[in-house]
């Protein structure tokens, strides 16, 4: 049996309120949050904790995704990737660097990608558009 899930894309303007939005839907019971991080929501969709937890086939349903998709294109993902760049020492900055430029030049990720990339890595659970 599947149980699903509905992301309010419209919700969704920028990184922050994406990690808003996934914690208001699977977070609610929990007394912690996520981090406004890309290994946090691949860690969330493996199911070990919040909603997911001992959900084995899972629909999320994202209302509005072109909304998302917007808010979380280049503009967002070069502030991003940025912001990473300006914490010398932090990061490995090459790869970085290999990314914005990508991205520059129109063929790059966007986060949005990259967060649609981390949602079909796993199995289990079925994005669906709407």
């Amino acid at each position: 049996m599947s149980v699903e899930f509905t992301l309010q894309g419209s919700d969704i303007v920028d990184i922050p309120s994406l990690y808003a939005e996934l914690n208001r839907v699977f977070m609610a019971d929990e007394d912690w949050a996520l981090g406004n991080s890309l290994d946090a929501l691949d860690d969330l969709l493996y199911g070990g904790y919040g909603a997911l937890q001992g959900q084995q086939a899972v629909t999320v349903v994202w209302q509005d995704m072109e909304t998302s998709r917007a808010a979380l294109g280049v503009a967002a993902t070069t502030a991003w990737l940025q912001h990473k760049l300006d914490q010398p020492g932090t990061f490995n900055t090459a790869p970085l660097q290999a990314q914005l430029l990508a991205l520059q030049q129109g063929h790059g990720q966007t986060y949005f990608d990259i967060v649609l990339e981390i949602f079909a890595s796993h199995p289990d659970i079925r994005l669906q558009p709407a």
